[in-house]
């Protein structure tokens, strides 16, 4: 073991050979074989998956509703095909009024669910019940990968792609090579999923896991709520993976309780399951982590941002826009007051968070500290909705990216954290050890 990675074995010829020979699957290829009518898949191999479950928002969809059209085909199934208006809803530029607008229409076209102003199609999916164990979920939308979380193999796609997927039910993908993260112990004082996916970005870097399946496991993944479970599987798109995964357990089933009826299996992954690294992690030696603007990839202990000054906050968006994330923030925010020269915007995941934060009093500590509350929507996070970054502006956010220009003017500067560290910061004007405060 060298650097916290254990090297297994590279999936060459003699290892695919040992896949069929043992028939020993990991929870991502048992999905695979399931959704492809096979006993076995191998990495590499190209298979023909029927999808559980699929999606399009009003940034993609329109790109192929014409074309459907034209071409006369019909959905395969109007219970499992739905549609978002999330990431410019409401619309602050008559382009994204016009999405939204043709997005509806489809809709109501080929009698297809649309939610529209409900809330992020990241947290409404699982919310609403479409997601569940041994499941295949496919989106227009790269953090797709954040059903993972529930034991689902989920991904993007492209609109072509899901033009097909929406007729036929079906796409072919290649089953993708695994990497396993065994993280240890129990996360500390002040440390959450963000800040375990912020620090797994740093062992990976921006593209350390292209077309990959993260495999999450060990106990402190465990202990983790499943908020923090979306958080992590969430930000696994940012390395490049294909999906982010945790075996469904207890806390699952008791989230899916009242959201889904159906059958569902809990798919775990076979003892000797064979991954191209192993990183172990010390969940107990995390610390809250900050990743410098640039890159996810360039992330650090808070200790070595401390006093970094700012004057915009996000706390939201499908990363973090989860109760577990309000209520930790609340918890720091009560009773203080944010920085004056801090402009906090603050984007519950969907409707029904909004409505639960108000019922526990979070809503009023956050404008007590004198935070802004915002709409369910993705918000200036997609980069081209309200609340966007100004030239020389510096942002403290819980996002998941923060490449030049994601949210605004390209001389702006985004520190990726987690709510807490967010929340912390506020207070103060500049970044900030949540520890502090709990």
């Amino acid at each position: 073991m060298r650097g916290g990675v254990s090297e297994q074995r590279d999936l060459n010829e003699n290892s695919i050979v040992y896949y069929k020979a043992r028939c020993i699957l990991n929870i991502t290829e048992k999905i695979l074989a399931k959704a492809a009518g096979l006993s076995k898949v191998a990495p590499d191999q190209i298979v023909d998956v029927a999808v559980d479950y699929a999606f399009t928002h009003e940034k993609l969809g329109p790109l192929f509703f014409d074309k459907f059209r034209e071409l006369g085909l019909k959905i395969w199934n109007k219970e499992r095909a739905i549609l978002f208006a999330d990431h410019g809803n409401p619309p602050s530029k008559v382009m994204d009024a016009d999405l939204i607008v043709k997005t509806g229409k489809f809709a109501e076209d080929y009698g297809l669910t649309f939610y529209n102003g409900e809330g992020i199609c990241h947290q409404i999916m699982p919310e609403k019940g479409y997601v569940a164990p041994g499941e295949l979920i496919v989106g227009t939308d790269s953090h797709t990968t954040t059903y993972g979380a529930l034991g689902a193999f989920s991904t993007g796609l492209g609109s072509t792609e899901m033009a097909w997927v929406f007729s036929k039910g079906r796409i072919w993908m290649k089953v993708p090579h695994s990497f396993l993260f065994r993280v240890s112990g129990e996360l500390g004082l002040g440390v959450s999923g963000k800040d375990l996916a912020l620090h797994i970005m740093s062992l990976l870097g921006a593209d350390g896991g292209n077309y990959y399946a993260l495999e999450y496991t060990g106990s402190a993944v465990k202990k983790m709520s499943v908020d923090s479970r979306m958080t992590l599987c969430n930000m696994a798109v940012e390395a490049g993976a294909k999906s982010g995964i945790i075996e469904a357990d207890e806390k699952v089933v008791e989230y899916l309780k009242g959201r889904v009826n159906r059958e569902y299996e809990m798919v775990k992954s076979d003892p000797d399951s064979v991954y191209d690294k192993v990183f172990d992690i010390d969940g107990g030696a995390l610390q809250p982590t900050v990743s410098l603007p640039g890159s996810s990839a360039n992330s650090v202990p808070v200790t070595d941002t401390l006093g970094v000054p700012f004057t915009r906050a996000l706390l939201g968006t499908c990363t973090n826009g989860r109760m577990e994330d309000f209520r930790i923030a609340a918890k720091i925010l009560k009773g203080h007051t944010i920085d004056p020269r801090v402009r906090l915007q603050v984007i519950p995941g969907s409707r029904t968070i909004f409505r639960r934060c108000i019922d526990e009093g979070i809503t009023q500590i956050f404008l007590d500290a004198g935070a802004i509350w915002c709409n369910p929507n993705c918000g200036p996070c997609a980069g081209g909705h309200y609340g966007l970054l100004g030239k020389g502006e510096v942002c403290v956010s819980s996002s998941n990216r923060n490449m030049t220009g994601r949210m605004g003017d390209s001389a702006a500067k985004i520190y990726l954290a987690s709510p807490a560290t967010v929340a912390a910061s506020a207070i103060n004007g500049k970044i900030t050890d949540p520890r502090d405060y709990l």
